[in-house]
């Protein structure tokens, strides 16, 4: 049987538990440094709590250490990394091939996206290299991620939902070209969310103040079971830094359509135990988007960016068609109440305002300015939404059965999780004989079925009596079974899921001889990996160098030509070398029309 597995993001204990709760089958989450956001960090005491919420249900628990390590942090990685193991953390998802060369001999390995896991080469490799797992960067067609699939017999993840790095992951430069934060140390500027002017070779400007690189979020919802067919086994959604709301609303989407798509296969089953009831129907749009699709899932295309903004617009509510003093009317009928946000592009600014209140048809805003019959509404904040998901409490229950057995003056009382964990309990008599046998078995039968407001839900009881039927007072049944549930809650918290230890042949060849700066090797242990499978040449890594002028410090699939519809395949009168401008920094555009990649040069 196939374990498939949805993982969400966490940015701390309470979120986490919120994804378990919510279906997530894994949770990724930052320890106290070394992770991809360092907005996003979390003691080992928290780490800790969080891995045994997660292993109560099966889950598991993995911890992203995903950045590039400088020489001098090199032991305080493996301190950490030792520590979190410990804690119950059941892998690391790395981006430094240090990790290799740290003497972590028993802990699980998971290749970060952010080591730009692009070819079929590179997957093949880093499966025998150490890597049990590789995560597939995100700017991929679906052929591509096919054929990445077949490359190896390691487990694939991909991402399915949430923002995309308009760069090659890991890859990327842009921000540190800027200043001394880089995106490989969790510190990304965003630099790519930014306004430019797009100038070309005669100095015209071609398109001025837009987001060029802005590409709008990815959403594979519609094609879960299309990615587990070709071999992925983990659907990973993106938001380290996305609030609770996110996390719970968007986990439990995926957890509906993984369950779905399970159903239609057979051989495959979840990756974790238990069940979550939901007091809410989740609903993407609700929460923060930024217009999703499949990116160039099926193909690169045209309309994957969002020049207008690069914020959350929210789902669309319809045309204006009527204005009034302080009030307009939409083309569609979806319901909006008091204290609903709702925003709109005007003049190339995003605006935004909240609702006072809705009559009929007619919708009264705080401020009425700049809308207009025609303009598009888009609500990104839902009031009712947030209220229901801020007061409704969803849960993670696992199924129980228990077994009580009465003899010899001892009532003995089994559970017996979905897994068959079982623990006993006992409960010393003598116990009275019963007036009324069938009145007592059912007072038994009740007690035992109730399950105190813990994560257990009794499906079984079975009693067995050798003798007369006794008669067990109600509360020492209540304390018989709380005692019971609790010693199977932390046997099942204490538990491991079981390791997936990949081992490193170390005659495996690096598909490359040479690495330039973009492979970003800043330090003697990943040089020394590199070095033992056969790379005879590695320059120094982008990020050492004090001045990235004249550098290619992004790769992407995103092609702006494209975009604007000037492909030099389908013919383009625009003059060469086009140039993207914010303030004083240029950045030249190179297109590699073979390949279908465009590269940007700082200047």
């Amino acid at each position: 049987m196939v374990k498939l597995e949805l993982l969400a993001p966490a940015k701390d204990l309470a979120t986490a538990r919120a994804a378990i709760d919510s279906g997530a089958d894994a949770v990724y989450m930052g320890g106290p440094s070394l992770g991809a956001r360092s907005a996003a960090t979390n003691s080992l005491d928290d780490i800790r709590r969080a891995a045994e919420y997660a292993h109560l249900f099966g889950a598991r628990l993995y911890m992203t250490m995903n950045t590039i390590v400088w020489e001098h942090e090199l032991e305080e990685a493996r301190r950490i990394a030792l520590e979190a193991t410990r804690a119950g953390v059941d892998a690391l998802i790395v981006q430094d091939m240090a990790y290799t060369r740290l003497g972590l001999e028993g802990v699980e390995l998971h290749s970060s996206t952010q080591m730009y896991n692009a070819t079929p080469e590179r997957v093949a490799f880093l499966g025998r290299a150490g890597f049990s797992r590789i995560v597939l960067e995100r700017g991929l067609t679906a052929d591509q991620m096919r054929e990445l699939c077949r490359a190896t017999d390691s487990e694939i993840e991909v991402f399915v939902h949430g923002a995309i790095c308009v760069c090659g992951s890991g890859r990327c430069y842009m921000s540190r070209s800027l200043s001394h934060r880089s995106g490989n140390r969790g510190e990304c500027s965003q630099p790519c969310r930014l306004r430019y002017d797009l100038v070309d070779g005669n100095g015209k400007i071609v398109r001025r103040g837009l987001h060029l690189l802005s590409v709008k979020d990815l959403d594979l919802s519609s094609h879960i079971g299309e990615l587990i067919d070709m071999g992925a086994v983990s659907f990973k959604i993106e938001g380290r830094l996305k609030d609770e709301a996110y996390v719970r609303n968007i986990t439990a989407h995926y957890s509906t359509l993984l369950d779905r798509a399970i159903a239609e296969r057979k051989g495959y089953c979840r990756a974790s135990r238990g069940h979550s009831v939901l007091d809410f129907t989740p609903t993407p749009a609700k929460t923060f988007t930024r217009s999703g699709g499949d990116y160039i899932f099926r193909g690169k295309r045209s309309g994957l960016a969002s020049f207008d903004t690069p914020k959350a617009m929210g789902e669309p509510l319809g045309k204006v068609t009527k204005v009034g003093r302080g009030w307009f009317t939409l083309d569609s009928r979806k319901p909006v109440s008091a204290g609903d946000g709702i925003c709109f592009v005007a003049e190339g600014e995003l605006v935004g305002t909240n609702i006072n209140s809705a009559e009929g048809e007619r919708i009264f805003p705080n401020r009425m300015d700049k809308i207009v019959v025609g303009r598009e509404l888009f609500r990104n904040f839902d009031k009712s939404f947030a209220a229901t998901l801020a007061t409704t409490r969803t849960r993670r229950m696992l199924r129980v059965e228990l077994r009580l057995r009465v003899a010899d003056n001892m009532a003995t009382l089994t559970a017996r999780s979905e897994e068959r964990a079982t623990v006993s309990t006992t409960l010393a008599g003598p116990f009275d004989e019963a007036s009324k046998p069938e009145v007592a078995l059912a007072s038994i039968r009740s007690s035992l079925t109730k399950s105190g407001g813990s994560v257990f839900e009794v499906t079984d009881v079975d009693i067995e009596v050798a003798g007369p039927t006794p008669f067990i007072p109600t509360g020492a049944l209540n304390s018989l079974r709380r005692t019971a549930l609790e010693e199977l809650q932390r046997v099942l918290e204490q538990s491991q899921p079981t390791k997936n230890i990949a081992t490193e042949e170390r005659d495996a060849a690096y598909p490359i001889k040479h690495l330039r700066g973009d492979h970003n090797v800043v330090n003697s242990l990943a040089r020394a990996f590199y070095t033992d499978h056969g790379v005879e040449h590695i320059d120094e890594g982008y990020d050492l160098l004090p001045d990235l002028s004249g550098v290619e410090v992004m790769r992407t699939p995103y092609c702006l030509r494209r975009e604007i519809g000037h492909c030099t395949k389908k013919g383009s009168g625009l003059k060469e070398p086009l140039h993207i401008v914010h303030g004083a920094e240029s950045f030249r555009l190179r297109f590699d029309c073979k390949e279908c990649q465009m590269y940007i040069i700082k200047e």
